[in-house]
């Protein structure tokens, strides 16, 4: 197990080491060698270009060619033409799922760009590139929520539990099984209340419950069991053991010794744990090896780490006053349905306050509310930006509510403008936004420069201070 893990370790980092080599050598390679007139597939682009295509072609350009150009025609345009068929749907779909889940809530493409863009430099960023959990969390969270919000609710549950395999608070992702479903349920029985009379109309309403009722329990049970499974599994270890101490490394039970881990062992006494009503031992872990309870961490000495996690509790707070003070009777309402007959959900507000979000209010707030009083509070940054898109949409929320240059119009200022130029003086495709703030950030308001200065340092400084064992945890 040893040489196995040791193995992997090294994959690992030579990965992670010669993928971030191959990126910059493509991009410098594909910049300063041209494309050779290849007899390949080269799909015309029939879009407009976005904000973010320039920046993506110059960086990424070169890994586009080839069977990729096929992916991502398929991606975009399905199976047009037969020879796409030499190309299995399942990464293209996950291209499409991508790009789609940009929009699906928010109904505001340049939102939900923006806060897409933020994500790529989230202050959590280390421990997206390090060998964490998060980042494959966050993409089956992200990815089963997408699922959810398309109505495809079983493959949206086995996303939710692969995800609460990688980590624990997945199991706070049946929240969103609960209340979306109810959403539909709720605006299919409005429709039968209007297109339906007499029993036939009882008979639908009661249809409709039963498959909330079964979804919901259902769903839970997929969604839980990972976490109950692996729970189970860890009983077994340790309350019923059957391996004896002979059969572990001398080395591994010197360090259990000094360290006061505890092992497996048939001929030992079980952990006092194994006598509880209900013996987690995920529960004694977090309150035996890391102290995790209520109000535990508030110690003055821990006052670093609260400031270390201020950014984040912030962005947090300010999106749910935010939202409570656009929404307060829909918010009061849990959201679940419109006063006004002709306003259901169908026609929601486009942008951060839009009443499909509440949902994804209330998750943050529920995750920020619990990281403050009951974890490590340091560990609130990569917690939420792993588990809620929240933070990033109240960012890019209050970049473009508060950041001038973001506006489409003209600032006044010719030289701070964001709209990209050829040599010829002619309008080129516009530039990632975020890149072009940056050449003006003492020009941008003090909110922008806020918002991407907590983003940049946390960035750099999780590099910096997390790959040197550093406190960046």
């Amino acid at each position: 197990v040893t040489s196995v893990t040791m193995d992997a370790k090294a994959v690992l980092e030579f990965a992670t080491v010669t993928r971030a080599l191959s990126l910059l050598l493509q991009a410098v390679l594909n910049a300063a060698i041209p494309d050779h007139n290849a007899d390949a597939f080269r799909p015309p682009r029939t879009e407009e270009p976005l904000y973010l295509d320039s920046a993506v072609e110059w960086l990424l350009g070169g890994l586009s060619h080839w069977d990729a150009e096929h992916f991502l025609f398929i991606a975009e345009r399905g199976y047009l033409y037969e020879h796409n068929f030499a190309f299995f749907p399942l990464f293209p779909v996950i291209l499409r799922g991508l790009a789609e889940t940009l929009r699906i809530v928010l109904q505001d493409r340049r939102l939900a760009l923006l806060s897409t863009l933020l994500y790529c430099i989230t202050p959590a960023n280390v421990f997206m590139t390090a060998g964490y959990s998060e980042s494959l969390f966050a993409a089956l969270t992200f990815g089963g929520l997408f699922l959810l919000e398309k109505g495809f609710t079983f493959r949206a549950c086995l996303a939710l539990s692969i995800a609460t395999a990688a980590r624990s608070n997945g199991l706070v992702n049946i929240g969103f099984l609960l209340y979306l479903p109810s959403l539909h349920a709720i605006s299919h029985i409005r429709v039968y209340r209007v297109t339906t009379k007499g029993h036939r109309k009882v008979f639908q309403y009661v249809g409709v419950v039963i498959r909330l009722l079964l979804t919901s329990l259902l769903g839970t049970a997929i969604i839980a069991l990972p976490f109950c499974a692996f729970q189970y599994y860890g009983y077994r270890t340790f309350c019923t053991p059957s391996l004896s101490l002979e059969r572990i490394p001398p080395a591994l039970l010197s360090l259990a010794e000094r360290k006061g881990y505890r092992v497996p062992d048939e001929n030992g006494p079980p952990p006092l744990w194994c006598m509880r009503p209900l013996p987690l031992l995920y529960s004694h872990i977090q309150d035996v090896y890391w102290d995790v309870g209520f109000l535990r961490y508030f110690e003055l000495k821990q006052i670093p780490n609260f400031i270390l996690a201020l950014p984040m509790a912030t962005l947090g707070i300010m999106a749910a006053y935010a939202y409570f003070q656009a929404n307060p009777e829909l918010c009061l309402r849990l959201g679940l349905w419109e006063t006004d007959e002709n306003k259901g959900l169908d026609k929601p507000t486009p942008g951060m306050f839009n009443p499909r979000v509440f949902v994804y209010v209330v998750h943050s707030t529920v995750l920020l509310v619990f990281g403050t009083l009951c974890m490590h509070v340091q560990v609130l940054t990569r917690f939420m930006a792993s588990s809620s898109p929240v933070p990033f949409w109240i960012s890019a929320h209050l970049l473009l509510l508060n950041e001038p240059l973001l506006h489409r119009r003209k600032t006044s200022n010719p030289s701070v403008h964001l709209q990209a130029h050829s040599r010829h003086g002619c309008k080129h495709r516009p530039q990632n936004p975020i890149i072009a703030l940056l050449p003006h950030f003492t020009a941008c308001s003090p909110t922008t420069q806020s918002i991407l200065g907590y983003f940049l340092s946390y960035w750099l400084l999780g590099l910096a201070l997390h790959c040197n064992f550093l406190p960046w945890t």
